[in-house]
């Protein structure tokens, strides 16, 4: 394989970006095209590192041919890789749905959301802190804009809302890699795994005090306690493709915390091992728990998803939090099933929406809908999914959790969380089915049949999440051998900065 394919995620969209810009926005037929075409490549490449990725070799891009840690580096390795193919079948639904009409309700909507998908792909390649923070602010950027596609009051109160936090995390994470390169010297995060684990104990307070501020930046990014309140507001108002491609977003502040907090402060990291681990499982019992009472008390469709995006996070840092080949394993099944769960969840609000006249998105008695009985299996499966109920997926990656937990200090406190709060989801999520489904108004239906292009990504992404359970066995054998990769953190070096010899000269 060539080694330049590591490169090419990041570069199809900013390429595609600059095109598009260029593009007449009349010429919104071909944008579409080109956009879609953009994201199906990113889908071959990203496929391409998933099947190269299994072998377990970790596929290292050095720009301009500098070598770390003096270089940036891109890194693939079998997490990245899975991310980098999660993010593009989101992104294929998200932006084929936009071209039925939302894509038309503003300018410039595809050249964003290529650079969008520039910086989640940079963000999960990316083996340096420095340019974790650069593509950070790529993706961000574009989902200011993205959030207020299509403008409104209530877009700018939660855009309003979710830009000042996102920047008081970004100068947060400044501060911490500021420390930490002022103290190690690096920011290369292979570089910096070796650096932390040698450090003196002089240099322990400001390395472990920067650690922990890279976590509550992660947690903002990830809607982790206390820092989620911005959320449920911010993707209730985003228009539905915009809402199912951040749902891929909560997982990028995940992934930093696997990769900061598993690699770099792992197991093997000497005096300074594990230093965010007496926060993690805390902060993820308190995200679930409060995540799950928003969505009971949620009065509108898009107001349960966006909770529900809040409890799945929560879920996802639990497994992460017990810092294990078994944790971790089950937190990337989990985080897999659970982003196309919500994303498809989103998009399946919208067409239940366009059906439902004046009742719109609330939890009360409506019209008819012209596809009840198709708009309901949907509905079924994304809610079955996402709560964690058998036999779809979200219910086996809850399993995994509880069975990595059940041998740990906090596994009692995590088996009463997910228990309890599963079935107040499920209660949650029963009640907005019956609202919506069961009790209407007599009459004919309100809105019309929804068009093909509308309904098939929101179709495709719950069939994808469907499959993941037909296809468990083999899944699981993967995510337990990325676990491993990520633990193994002298591989991981040795890969970047090659045979321990060389690493210091």
């Amino acid at each position: 394989m060539s080694a330049h394919l590591v490169s090419l995620p990041v570069l199809i969209p900013l390429a595609m970006a600059a095109l598009l810009i260029a593009l007449s926005v009349e010429r919104l037929p071909a944008q579409r095209a080109l956009s879609i075409a953009s994201c199906v490549a990113q889908l071959a490449v990203a496929a391409a590192l998933l099947a190269s990725s299994t072998s377990g070799e970790v596929h290292v891009y050095s720009l301009g041919g500098w070598p770390a840690p003096f270089g940036i580096v891109l890194v693939a390795d079998r997490l990245a890789a899975l991310m980098l193919t999660l993010t593009a079948i989101v992104a294929i639904a998200a932006v084929a749905y936009a071209a039925g009409g939302w894509d038309a309700r503003g300018r410039y909507f595809h050249p964003i959301i290529q650079f969008q998908l520039a910086g989640l792909n940079g963000a999960f390649l990316t083996g340096d802190l420095f340019n974790l923070f650069v593509f950070f602010e790529i993706l961000l950027i574009a989902s200011y804009c993205l959030l207020v596609h299509g403008l409104g009051a209530a877009r700018l109160r939660a855009a309003l809302h979710y830009v000042v936090v996102n920047l008081a995390a970004s100068a947060l994470f400044l501060v911490a890699v500021s420390l930490l390169y002022g103290v190690t010297g690096t920011l290369n995060m292979a570089d910096l795994a070796v650096r932390v684990a040698e450090a003196q104990p002089l240099n322990f307070a400001p390395i472990a005090s920067a650690a922990l501020l890279l976590l509550v930046v992660f947690g903002v990014k990830a809607a982790a306690f206390p820092l989620y309140f911005w959320l449920p507001g911010a993707y209730a108002a985003a228009a539905a493709p915009v809402a199912a491609l951040f749902a891929i977003m909560t997982k990028v502040g995940i992934y930093a915390i696997i990769r900061v907090h598993g690699q770099v402060f792992g197991p093997d990291a000497g005096l300074l091992s594990l230093v965010a681990a007496p926060w993690l499982v805390p902060v993820a019992l308190a995200t679930i728990v409060l995540g799950v009472l928003g969505a009971v008390a949620a009065r509108t469709l898009t107001g349960l998803v966006a909770y529900l995006t809040v409890a799945s996070a929560g879920t996802t840092l639990a497994a992460v939090g017990l810092l294990t080949a078994e944790g971790l394993s089950a937190a990337i099944f989990y985080m897999a099933q659970s982003t196309l769960a919500i994303a498809a969840f989103f998009l399946l609000v919208e067409l239940i929406v366009a059906q439902r006249g004046d009742a719109e998105d609330t939890l009360e008695v409506g019209r008819p809908m012209a596809q009840s009985a198709l708009l309901g299996a949907l509905f079924l499966v994304a809610g079955m999914t996402a709560v964690g109920m058998p036999p779809f997926a979200g219910f086996l990656g809850k399993l995994m959790i509880l069975q990595a937990a059940r041998e740990t200090a906090a596994g009692a406190w995590i088996w009463i969380a997910l228990l309890g709060t599963g079935l107040a989801a499920l209660v949650s999520v029963a009640r907005a089915g019956s609202a919506v489904f069961w009790r209407v108004l007599p009459g004919s239906p309100a809105g019309a049949i929804a068009r093909p292009v509308a309904l098939v990504p929101a179709v495709a992404l719950a069939a994808v999440g469907v499959a993941m359970v037909a296809f468990a066995a083999p899944l699981k054998s993967f995510a337990d051998a990325a676990a491993a990769q990520i633990l193994d953190r002298g591989a991981y070096v040795e890969a970047i900065l090659g045979p321990p010899q060389g690493v210091r000269q």
